[in-house]
């Protein structure tokens, strides 16, 4: 009687013991996920921070097209049929734009607001072509792309490869095409896009 008194005593002195130690689990486990919550929602807020701050291009050159969820530079830049060379008229503009890239990307990595965040960004040059006959459409937009690329590299507009990585694309005939019908040469041309790349965000507790 006395063994089974004591198998009782211990029984529930372990289911006690059991019961506070869940107890505490789920008072970590609680306090865990609003660390992870509060974690998630500051890391959000900050990406939402950043991709604004790139999409401030500057106005003199670039506007933004809700449609096509994209910005375009506010001069055409126009390429004669089959060749990829820039118009000398257009030459002197573009190096502008390449400028104010630049310098965009460069304030953006010396900001106070985003010092130890570790952000990257991507600059892509587009090229596009009409669709028509040639058959090498998809390599004359490169070779477009490939053009302003090596325009800016003659002026010295060199982006910082540890912060900004340059992309050269010829999307050919295919992508989103702004202009069809009797304005299909209008999509001989380039587009300019820049991308956040953004890794590790840490927030203080």
């Amino acid at each position: 009687m006395k063994s089974s008194n004591f198998f009782w005593v211990s029984f529930s002195d372990l289911m006690t013991s059991l019961f506070f130690v869940m107890m505490v689990l789920f008072a970590v486990s609680i306090g865990y996920l609003q660390f992870q919550k509060k974690a998630t929602d500051e890391q959000l807020q900050k990406i939402k921070e950043i991709q604004t701050a790139v999409q401030k291009l500057p106005e003199e050159f670039f506007s933004y097209q809700p449609k096509y969820k994209r910005f375009k530079l506010n001069r055409e830049i126009l390429f004669d049929p089959l060749d990829h060379k820039i118009k000398k008229e257009d030459k002197y503009y573009l190096v502008k734009v390449g400028k104010s890239l630049k310098k965009l990307v460069d304030s953006l990595n010396s900001s106070e607001k985003y010092r130890g965040l570790d952000i990257k960004y991507q600059i892509v040059i587009e090229g596009m072509a009409s669709r028509d006959d040639y058959t090498e459409n998809f390599e004359l937009s490169y070779k477009r792309a490939l053009s302003l690329y090596k325009l800016w590299k003659r002026n010295k507009i060199i982006f910082d490869p540890e912060i900004c990585e340059i992309q050269i694309a010829g999307s050919g005939t295919d992508g989103v095409r702004e202009y069809s019908g009797i304005e299909e040469n209008k999509n001989q041309q380039f587009l300019i896009h820049i991308v956040p790349k953004i890794g590790k965000i840490d927030f203080k507790k």
